[in-house]
């Protein structure tokens, strides 16, 4: 059996983290996803997908992501019920996250007409600080650069 999801869309608003009573850190978004077609009056639609992730990869979601971010989900569907407070029983559907990755820096999708771009590093890596961009990796004008063969990694 498979139960394999894998999104790409924009947060529809921030990420909205709790904790649980035991301190695990729980994200709770909503992305918009683009289908891949027009309707008849040739306008595109999207989807609105519920999606909750866990843990640390939760915390950094909201930390470094907000309001129409770029993101891309790979997850799982997966259904709950729980009882509501007029008594009838509520189904929820939602994509669990295995891992979200950040596909812009949290900002440039406001700032694109001012130049900003960025990528924001897997969660697998720091992301404990912010990303400073200190020295412009282009900056040689694509010369040639003195580096020793010892330093190469292969």
């Amino acid at each position: 059996m498979l139960n394999r999801v894998v999104l790409v869309g924009r947060l529809t608003k921030d990420p909205d983290l709790r904790y649980t009573p035991n301190g695990v850190a729980v994200a709770n978004f909503t992305l918009a996803v683009n289908r891949p077609f027009s309707n008849q009056q040739g306008n595109r639609e999207a989807d609105f997908i519920n999606c909750v992730v866990w843990r640390r990869p939760a915390e950094n979601l909201a930390n470094y992501m907000s309001k129409g971010s770029m993101v891309g989900v790979d997850g799982r569907v997966q259904t709950r019920t729980f009882e509501g407070q007029d008594g009838k029983t509520v189904y929820v559907t939602e994509i669990v996250a295995d891992s979200v990755q950040f596909l812009e820096t949290k900002g440039s999708s406001q700032n694109k007409s001012q130049g900003s771009s960025g990528f924001q590093p897997n969660q697998n890596q720091n992301q404990n600080r912010p990303i400073q961009n200190e020295e412009d990796p282009f900056k040689n004008n694509g010369q040639p650069i003195d580096i020793s063969d010892d330093d190469l990694p292969f």
